[in-house]
C-alpha cells in the first residue's frame, strides 16, 4: 500500500507529538506533561500480562483523568522520597505505527525504551505502548495511553516516575 501525502502527515504529526510526550516525562515538566492529557483520560500500565481487566485485576498504574493530576502533584510536591535526586531519565520511542483513525481519535503504537538512571543503579524499562490521540483545536491530547512493560509478569523496581 502507497501512503498518501496525507498519511504522512499524520504519522510526522503522531511521531512528533510522541516525542514531545516523552521529553516533557524524562524533563520532568509534569505540569506541562499533565496539560497534554483530555478530560477523559485514562493512563494504564498492566501487571501480570497485556490482557487482563483493569477493573477486576491489579495493575502497575490505572490512572483516569483526576488520578494523573494526583499523580503529578505528588511529583510535584518534594516528597517522592525515591525521587530525592530525581532520576536522570532518557526514553527512545520507535516502531512507531497509526493503527487506526475514528472521528477525531488516532489509534497509535510504539515501542519505548526508557533509561534511568538513579541513587539504586541504573535500569533499563522496556514496553509496548499503545496510545489513543485525541486532535483538538490546540493539536494532539492523549486520551489514553497503555505501557505494557515487558517484565510486567515480575516483581519490578520502584518506579516513581512517569513511565
Amino acid at each position: 500500500m502507497i501512503a498518501t501525502l496525507a498519511d504522512s502527515d499524520l504519522r510526522h504529526a503522531v511521531e512528533q507529538f510522541l516525542f514531545r510526550e516523552a521529553r516533557l516525562a524524562d524533563e520532568h515538566r509534569y505540569e506541562e506533561w499533565e496539560a497534554l492529557w483530555t478530560d477523559d483520560a485514562i493512563y494504564w500500565a498492566p501487571a501480570n500480562g497485556d490482557d487482563i481487566d483493569p477493573e477486576k485485576e491489579m495493575s502497575i498504574i490505572y490512572d483516569n483523568r483526576s488520578r494523573i493530576g494526583v499523580r503529578v502533584r505528588q511529583l510535584l510536591s518534594g516528597k517522592r522520597y525515591t525521587q530525592d535526586p530525581r532520576s536522570g531519565l532518557r526514553r527512545i520511542i520507535g516502531n512507531i505505527e497509526v493503527l487506526g483513525r475514528e472521528g477525531d481519535d488516532v489509534r497509535v503504537a510504539a515501542n519505548a525504551l526508557v533509561f534511568e538512571s538513579s541513587q539504586r543503579g541504573e535500569t533499563v524499562w522496556a514496553s509496548r505502548n499503545e496510545y489513543t490521540l485525541r486532535r483538538t483545536g490546540e493539536g494532539f491530547k492523549l486520551a489514553r495511553k497503555k505501557v505494557a512493560l515487558v517484565n510486567n509478569d515480575r516483581a519490578l523496581y520502584t518506579m516513581s516516575f512517569i513511565i
